[in-house]
């Protein structure tokens, strides 16, 4: 449980509230903890390029509407 932070830079990203199972072998989350803590940009249809918001250090991917419930995303 806690706050899980950029690696390089310490800046907040994720919430433990926001993490849940997934069948890939990365951690899953619905939602980043404050509005800024990633920064986006599309790199394919359904998926964006994540950066940490702070210091650009590459996060891996937000896919659209592969949440757990309908609708959301997945980081």
């Amino acid at each position: 449980p806690g706050i899980y932070v950029c690696a390089k830079c310490g800046h907040e990203l994720f919430s433990s509230r926001s993490k849940y199972e997934h069948s890939s072998p990365w951690p899953a989350f619905t939602e980043t903890i404050h509005e800024d803590s990633v920064a986006k940009r599309l790199e394919r249809p359904g998926a964006l390029k994540v950066s940490c918001g702070k210091c650009g250090n590459g996060l891996g991917h937000e896919f659209l509407n592969d949440g757990p419930k309908r609708g959301q995303s997945r980081f």
